[in-house]
């Protein structure tokens, strides 16, 4: 009998698949397509981990299932080599991030293959391509001349550490979510991409797919859609006006104070002379705050300009402040202070002795502290304190309230509705080296050219001193050669755009390119893409669920809005792999120790060596902590297959999964089974009734298990199934080729052997077994019913149940309940699929 060798047998498929071309697609329109895609990689230099095996298992998983059902598969891989990372990558090492972005890229594609994944690699292309982002460049072309693609002058996130701006989606509490390094405001001219003019169909369209709730919430939270209204204030004094947006127009009346942004570019003129260096003071300190730092402070501080505004129903004055704790880039930059309907207003009037005035009565199952005005209410409510005039509100619900306020704020001419949205343009602009440069071109006259298709792609000149500038000038700005020109169809002086485009960019279409990737003649074949897309699923990181998302959905509607492709929507499926988590240890002094020099004892840890006791706790992996996990030493220790089935058998795929290699050895077990069983001289031709069963349930409930994404019980039930498989007197051919044909998905390499093994030829093209329905009915038993020896009835049951249940079914069947009502059972005799007896008293 052969032993398992997972070695040759793993490179002996890989090689007969390569030369075969056995995942090669092509575009069949008398095939079901079935378009399955993970979010591809940044080639880094550490290479693949664990982490990355779970998703591109997954979905290679669903590709070999979907192909076994009959459907024409494309499963393709790339790279999104442009960008921030792989630049990074490049300074820190000392090389040229062409040189890098290649090195990486092979080792990443050796990684794949040794695990089998089942990429059409013909398709593959890396975004740092030129024949790839000459189409990148070519689709801004397009945003441009359909006027989403401007440029301005505004304040910017900088990050001094990375030498570029960042966009919002990009800074997480003042910081750069790429290095952690701190973030500043800047105010630099920059290429924006005007998103916000998608922003209601960006929400409205994700009831068109399936994506988890908690990621369509993600999308609509960061758009931040808000019904409210724009209300006028004038200034005493000054000819200009305050507008405020607010979503809390019912409590107009409740307003006492206005507090504008430090950034409000009134401020200046409406600052009385004996508060301007106060004011001065204060937006210097606040210019120099985070967005977080801003908004979460406990306590709101602010300063009083010295000017009023009047309020626009009543007349009355109004003073105005300036606050950090509002924000230029939502709504106007001001807002109106309600302190008794709004907690946050309470905490600064009561600071700065500012009245309040309440104007919604909370119920009566509101606190003692509410009703009394010592703390505010912000939920519904009766009106008071609200009438003037022709405007009449107490007694009146809040909600009727507020059409009634924008009613007489437009016949007034003070205001009308508004829709705001926290979502601002997207900053397009990076002042990097590795990345697209901008088919534009810049005259003397301060117009404007996109570059035409023939003059596609636009290079980057080569350097060789690519690091970015702490003055925030891109480093294409040093080749004055290339920067400086006579536009070759125009004849004109021309510069061109130093900056370059983020990483973003190549990210937000490639799942088109994949469809047509040879294409030299356009970015996409329009029947092409008709019979590919929408990309049916989707798999990645939770990380990219509003930057990536967003921002190819975005793109994907204006390609569909100009004609270029068929679906309103990319991705049709969204589903989440968990984060792959580990334990670390550490002693006292943190210092880090390998989990393979670490024991366990009643629960805690000590270092093999020394004994002492460490300090240990669940986190991200990191090769810092000594916890980063490689799959090529599993892979060569375990076998690609089993560390597949182990990565699936970890927990549900959406789960977060701690990463413990010990398990991999029973994973490895349950293959060697089957290994083995293949083998066994117990293997017969001859079909039997107890071995259809047991496989056609397999069938049945695995599949389920598939459609739903559900592995880890599909593997749980692999392992039960050769459990009461191995019970049986002989081994049926035809059952043993159905397991196969289950497993393959999930373990290709050993079951393409153990296909041909059992006499047969080309697994990967072989047809997912359908369960026979005659077999999935439960043999029933019937149990005689008892009672102080006389049987009362019987019940059918499903076999093998145990005393309790079988003896509840048979106390409520009918017959036999009405002789126990009214008696005390004192004793249950069981005989298992045969009889329960009670004796009674």
């Amino acid at each position: 009998m052969r032993s398992y060798d997972h070695s040759s047998v793993e490179k002996k498929w890989q090689k007969i698949w390569e030369e075969k071309e056995a995942f090669k697609a092509s575009c069949d329109p008398k095939k079901p397509k079935y378009y399955v895609l993970d979010m591809f990689p940044y080639p880094s230099g550490s290479g693949l981990h664990v982490g990355h095996v779970v998703n591109y298992t997954a979905t290679d998983i669903i590709a070999r299932y979907k192909r076994m059902q009959g459907y024409n598969v494309l499963h393709p891989m790339g790279w999104d080599s442009f960008g921030l990372p792989a630049e990074q990558y490049a300074i820190r090492t000392g090389t040229h991030p062409a040189v890098t972005t290649k090195n990486n890229v092979d080792a990443f594609r050796i990684q794949l293959k040794n695990l089998g994944f089942s990429y059409d690699w013909d398709r593959e292309f890396a975004t740092s391509d030129p024949s790839y982002y000459k189409w990148t460049q070519w689709i801004f072309t397009k945003l441009y001349e359909k006027g989403l693609a401007y440029e301005a002058n505004i304040s910017v996130n900088f990050c001094p550490a990375l030498g570029t701006v960042l966009a919002n989606e990009e800074v997480d509490a003042g910081r750069a979510k790429d290095g952690g390094h701190p973030v500043i405001k800047k105010p630099l001219r920059q290429w924006v991409l005007k998103i916000t003019e998608y922003a209601d169909r960006l929400i409205e369209d994700l009831d068109l797919v399936d994506w988890p709730e908690s990621i369509k919430a993600l999308q609509t939270n960061w758009i931040g859609k808000s019904l409210g209204a724009e209300i006028h204030f004038s200034l005493e004094n000054h000819t200009d006006e305050i507008v405020v947006f607010t979503t809390r127009h019912d409590t107009i009346f409740g307003c006492t104070y206005l507090v504008l942004a430090p950034e409000h570019p009134l401020i200046d003129s409406i600052t009385q002379d004996s508060q301007k260096e106060q004011v001065k003071k204060y937006q210097d300190r606040a210019f120099h705050e985070t967005e977080i730092e801003r908004t979460e402070a406990k306590i709101k501080t602010g300063v009083f300009t010295g000017s009023y505004a009047l309020h626009p129903i009543t007349g009355k004055k109004v003073p105005i402040w300036v606050a950090d704790y509002v924000l230029p880039n939502y709504g106007t930059g001001a807002v109106m202070g309600v302190p008794a309907q709004c907690e946050r207003d309470f905490e600064f009037a009561k600071s700065y002795n500012i009245p309040i005035i309440q104007v919604v009565m909370p119920p009566k199952e509101a606190s003692d502290e509410e009703k009394k005005l010592q703390k505010a209410w912000e939920g519904p409510g009766i009106m008071v304190n609200s009438s003037y005039k022709d405007l009449e509100l107490d007694g009146k619900h809040n909600e009727a309230a507020k059409e009634l306020i924008c009613d007489w704020l437009i016949s007034n001419k003070k205001g009308q509705k508004k829709v705001c949205y926290k979502l601002r343009d997207w900053l397009f602009s990076r002042q990097r080296y590795w990345g697209e440069p901008f088919p534009i071109l810049h005259f003397e006259d301060g117009t404007k050219r996109a570059l035409a298709i023939d003059e596609l792609p636009l290079l980057p000149p080569h350097l060789e001193d690519f690091k970015p500038s702490p003055s925030g000038e891109s480093p294409l700005s040093r080749v004055k050669e290339w920067v400086n020109i006579i536009d070759p169809k125009t004849g004109k002086k021309a510069q061109r755009e130093t900056n370059t485009m983020p990483q973003w960019a190549g990210s937000c279409w490639y799942y088109l390119r994949f469809c047509d990737p040879h294409n030299s003649g356009e970015a996409w074949d329009k029947q092409i893409e008709k019979y590919w897309m929408p990309v049916d699923l989707y798999v990645g990181g939770v990380e990219h669920a509003v930057l990536h998302l967003l921002y190819a959905r975005f793109w994907h509607k204006v390609l569909y809005d100009i004609g270029l492709v068929s679906t309103l929507e990319p991705f049709y499926k969204l589903r989440n792999q968990g984060l792959i988590v580990c334990r670390s240890f550490k002693t006292a002094n943190n210092v880090y120790i390998a989990p393979s020099d670490v024991e366990e004892r009643d629960g805690k840890y000590f270092d093999k060596k020394t004994g002492v006791e460490l300090q240990s706790q669940i986190e991200k992996m990191s090769k810092s902590k000594l916890t980063g996990a490689s799959p090529d030493d599993l892979v060569t220790e375990w076998g690609a297959d089993s560390l597949r089935l182990y990565e699936m058998f970890l927990g549900p795929l959406e789960r977060e999964k701690v990463w413990v290699t010990d398990p991999i050895s029973g994973c490895r077990r349950f293959l060697s089974r089957i290994f083995d069983m293949v083998q066994s001289n117990k293997v017969t031709d001859k079909d039997t009734d107890e071995a259809k069963r047991l496989i056609n349930r397999l069938i049945h409930s695995v599949s389920l298990d598939m459609e739903a994404l559900q592995f880890n019980t599909a593997i749980a039930k692999f392992m039960e199934f050769l459990n009461d498989f191995s019970k049986l007197e002989s081994y049926p051919k035809s059952a043993l080729l159905d397991l196969v044909k289950l497993v393959n998905p999930f373990a290709p390499h050993i079951t393409e052997e153990l296909w041909e093994m059992l006499g047969q030829k080309d697994l990967f093209a072989a047809t997912y077994p359908v369960a026979d329905p005659n077999y999935l009915q439960e043999k029933m038993v019937i149990y005689a019913i008892q009672i102080n020896g006389k049987v009362r009835g019987t019940i059918d049951t499903a076999p093998d149940l145990d005393q309790e249940t079988v003896a509840k079914l048979a106390r409520e069947q009918h017959n036999v309940a009405k002789f126990l009502e009214g008696m005390t059972i004192k004793k249950t005799i069981f005989v298992p699929n045969k009889l329960v007896s009670f004796v009674v008293g």
